[in-house]
């Protein structure tokens, strides 16, 4: 089953499991968000959107996106130019469930942008996950690192590509051996790899990486 839901403007189909990006939200790590504004689930399409249908989540982390850089420049008599960057603040999180009806019987709250002032995002948080994300921010800088495997066994995975997919969510072989085609090839555009993902087999190295890690 997969869903069409709308966040910040913008609109994503997603299934359960798949990770994404989207405009920040007011939450913290390890907390369950639920997405009201659904334009299509099941095949039913919305009017514009289906009554009683949710997308849940749980926030992964929140992250900042690709630096986008400005230049602005003053046609004037004494003229000026100066350059600015831009790095977006976004939140990492991986769909959970998606309901055809009965979302507003969850008691689960609306996923709400970090700059509305109509409330917090979701307070539905998963103790053990709540406890990760408070040790976390405690923890040194120096320790932050995320666990897991060493995905630079990878072909053409060094440090900057190892950190693009830890920010996706992705720190272990075994969720990379456990793609379908269609996820492989959405990461592979997400990353812009141009099939690097398919061309060097990744899934099936994986699937061995994971077995000996």
């Amino acid at each position: 089953m997969f869903a069409v839901l709308k966040t910040g403007g913008k609109q994503y189909k997603v299934q359960s499991g798949d990770v994404l990006r989207v405009e920040k939200l007011a939450a913290e790590a390890g907390e369950t968000v639920q997405f009201n504004e659904i334009l299509m689930v099941d095949g039913q399409v919305g009017t514009p959107t289906v009554e009683g249908a949710g997308v849940q989540a749980t926030v992964i982390d929140q992250i900042k996106g690709d630096k986008v850089i400005h230049f602005v420049k003053r046609r004037r008599k004494h003229s000026s130019q100066r350059t600015k960057g831009h790095r977006q603040q976004l939140t990492l999180l991986r769909v959970t469930e998606i309901l055809a009806s009965g979302a507003a019987a969850t008691g689960v709250k609306a996923a709400i942008g970090s700059g509305s002032v109509s409330g917090a995002a979701v307070i539905v948080a998963e103790p053990k996950a709540a406890k990760a994300a408070e040790a976390k921010a405690e923890a040194p800088a120096e320790a932050a690192a995320p666990a897991g495997d060493d995905l630079k066994k990878l072909p053409g995975v060094g440090p900057a590509m190892e950190k693009k997919l830890h920010e996706a969510g992705i720190t272990r072989f075994a969720q990379i051996a456990a793609w379908t085609n269609e996820q492989a090839a959405a990461m592979d555009s997400r990353l812009g790899l141009k099939g690097k993902i398919v061309n060097d087999g990744w899934v099936a190295l994986a699937k061995d990486l994971a077995k000996k890690a």
